[in-house]
């Protein structure tokens, strides 16, 4: 597998899109498109998140993808979104960002965790609201007090313009889903 990180803004947005369907599916109500509005506007617009995609051996062909949102510090990266099109994708994908990337993950669960750890996240600490977070050898950090916060979306300002605005909101919805209908073959 060789990651990739897709730059080509058509390109970054249809895999984005795809990527928040793949996640959250088609019973999660606005929040797949809250995410991709958001990111696109204002993670990548500050160049405070990438997205990378494990593609097949000719380099080619997406076979899974992940958001990487940079913490405060700009020291690491979280993974906040991933999604597989091939059984195993993912923890490929992953595996091979932990030996290159300053890595951060947090998990909700037990399962979470050893799948994870199976990808290359070997440091344990135990986060807030009973998650754990998982860090990659190259993430500078040596215990839980020294992680910088992730850079969040403000999801409930997102909503408010997209009340308040509907034309933001058609906007939004329309290049949603311009983006799932091109999603390439291949990069």
């Amino acid at each position: 597998m060789k990651v990739v990180q897709i730059k080509e803004a058509g390109q970054r947005d249809a895999c984005l899109a795809q990527l928040c369907a793949s996640v959250y599916g088609q019973q999660a109500g606005l929040t797949p498109l809250v995410v991709f509005a958001g990111t696109r506007k204002v993670l990548f617009t500050q160049e405070i998140a990438r997205l990378v995609a494990g593609v097949d051996g000719a380099g080619s062909k997406p076979l899974s993808l992940a958001l990487l949102v940079l913490d405060e510090a700009g020291e690491g990266m979280t993974i906040t979104h991933a999604c597989e099109f091939e059984q195993g994708a993912k923890q490929r994908l992953i595996s091979e960002l932990a030996l290159k990337a300053p890595l951060r993950v947090e998990v909700d669960n037990a399962e979470q965790e050893a799948v994870y750890q199976a990808s290359g996240i070997k440091r344990w600490f135990d986060g807030a609201d009973s998650k754990r977070i998982g860090l990659s050898g190259r993430h500078p950090a040596s215990h839980a007090g020294e992680l910088a916060a992730t850079v969040a979306l403000d999801e409930a300002l997102i909503l408010r313009r997209f009340k308040h605005d509907p034309k933001a909101f058609e906007s939004a919805k329309q290049d949603f889903l311009n983006g799932l209908n091109q999603f390439p073959a291949t990069l």
